[in-house]
């Protein structure tokens, strides 16, 4: 099961790697796998500004705390009667650029209307890392899809904006489906961390053997 993904020859092996490194680094966390995939992309031949941009990708993944979050907290603060403090608007110069290119996200306006200027800061940042021309669209659609499809994230909002944008970008269907198993795939890594450790403890739970005939007469 685990092999599916690269023995189908659907994706190409270094986009496979990427998309590895992507789901270990980001949404498991897991060190081990996370070398072992870098290793693996550079040796199909990716490039550091390859694997960095995926990394970069990433870190940027964090902004669905707010994607999910300032949605409710606008909801909870007007059912409590309470309302954010007026300031004056800042100067929105990447938010504004994301308007009119029409790359905005109407999932954005909740925390952009609660902090335009933080909002406008990580969106400057962002555009940074999808503009740098390193990958083709339709590759950063599909590393989007695994982010967003993970089992530790399942962002369903940003999956489908991502499988759409990717269709739209040229992917076929069965490509897509390769990122999704290989979302799947990561699941392994909860034997790869937990068994070494039921093995150790096992050990350390067995009762020392003991010389039964001490004592006897």
């Amino acid at each position: 099961m685990t092999t599916n993904p690269c023995a189908r020859e659907v994706l190409p092996g270094k986009l496979i790697e990427l998309v590895s490194v992507a789901l270990n680094a980001c949404t498991n966390l897991n060190p081990e796998g996370t070398r072992r995939h870098i290793r693996a992309a550079l040796e199909a031949g990716a490039t550091r500004d390859e694997v960095l941009t995926v990394l970069k990708m990433a870190s940027a993944m964090s902004i669905h705390s707010c994607s999910l979050g300032a949605p409710i907290l606008l909801e909870e603060a007007k059912a409590a009667g309470v309302s954010p403090s007026k300031k004056q608007a800042p100067t929105t110069l990447a938010c504004d650029k994301m308007k009119t290119v029409g790359q905005w996200n109407a999932a954005w306006d909740p925390f952009y209307e609660l902090d335009p200027a933080w909002t406008d800061e990580f969106m400057a940042t962002g555009v940074g890392i999808y503009g740098n021309g390193v990958f083709s669209p339709k590759e950063i659609e599909l590393l989007s899809i695994a982010f967003d499809a993970s089992y530790t994230h399942m962002y369903a909002p940003g999956t489908r904006r991502h499988i759409k944008g990717a269709l739209k970008a040229g992917a076929v269907v069965e490509e897509i489906m390769e990122v999704l198993k290989l979302c799947v795939v990561q699941g392994v890594q909860a034997c790869n961390l937990g068994i070494p450790i039921l093995a150790e403890e096992l050990e350390r739970s067995e009762p020392a053997d003991t010389d039964m005939s001490v004592g006897r007469k």
